[in-house]
């Protein structure tokens, strides 16, 4: 009996081995395809249709070209540009009749906003064309235990008023650019003269027209080179020989740079061939204060 059952257990075993076994070879390749197909199962029903489907639906705005998209920005850049002169122009004035001619374009005013600059202005009347320079008022003060040059905010004002200029005369300012050489203090003293000028002009009743100072420069070639404070001071002079005496100094350029500033807003050119002046047929009587 023993035996017996000896022998029917081997046979269990032998069946269960062979039942593991066939299980093992006929059964392992339908699990391991029912687990991948679970697998993907399960994987594609967390992938959104629309990744399948964004590449084929057809878009009703096409796509903007790389021109159109700088014509766009440079749209924009022009617009904004043109916002903030407008917030520095006074609005023309309404009272004129078409035969009258506004004042203020008789006037214009150029200015070097930097503490050795200084304030021109030039006039067109019957009598022909005048012009004057003002040195940029400044006062000494104590900054960080040194004592430093500002400029004086009460005393331009007060300048500008005893101008008399009428309502809304272009005032053309040199645009303030940091040079490296210049270094922090530069920057600061540069911008903060830059921003009290404009901030004056417009309260005082200005229209003001930043300038680039490569441009002012072009007009009257004397970019480029290396002593562009001398070119300045000389070409001023040929343009405003009365007013030469004020610019033989090597720190008059200030003068001479707000004089060429008033002229490029005046329209003045000097022709190629000489340093002859060209507005209107008129020449400049200068004068200083």
């Amino acid at each position: 009996m023993i035996k017996g059952e000896s022998s029917k257990l081997a046979t269990s075993k032998s069946e269960s081995c062979n039942v593991f076994g066939m299980g093992t070879v006929h059964t392992q390749p339908q699990t391991h395809y029912i687990m991948i197909n679970t697998f993907f199962s399960s994987k594609l029903s967390r992938i959104k249709p629309s990744i399948f489907t964004h590449n084929y639906c057809h878009n009703a705005t096409p796509p903007q070209s790389r021109t159109q998209i700088r014509a766009t920005k440079a749209s924009d850049a022009a617009q904004l540009k043109q916002n903030w002169l407008d917030s520095l122009s006074i609005p023309p004035l309404h009272d004129l009749t078409s035969t009258q001619t506004d004042p203020r374009s008789n006037w214009a005013l150029g200015i070097d906003p930097d503490l050795s600059g200084a304030l021109a202005v030039l006039k067109t009347d019957h009598s022909g064309c005048s012009a004057q320079v003002f040195d940029s008022p400044h006062l000494p003060v104590l900054i960080g235990g040194r004592v430093r040059k500002r400029l004086d905010a009460k005393s331009i004002v007060m300048l500008l008023r005893g101008l008399d200029a009428p309502i809304g005369t272009t005032a053309y300012i040199e645009q303030s650019i940091p040079y490296p050489k210049d270094g922090k203090q530069g920057w600061w003293s540069g911008g903060f003269g830059y921003g009290l000028w404009i901030g004056i002009l417009v309260a005082s009743g200005f229209s003001v027209v930043p300038v680039p100072s490569l441009t002012w420069k072009n007009e009257f070639e004397i970019s480029g080179g290396t002593n562009t404070k001398d070119d300045s001071r000389r070409v001023a002079s040929s343009i405003f020989p009365s007013l030469s005496s004020l610019l033989q100094r090597k720190k008059d350029h200030g003068r001479a740079e707000a004089l060429l500033i008033a002229a490029y807003g005046k329209g003045m050119k000097l022709e190629s061939s000489s340093d002859e002046l060209v507005v209107n047929q008129e020449s400049c009587i200068g004068s200083s204060t």
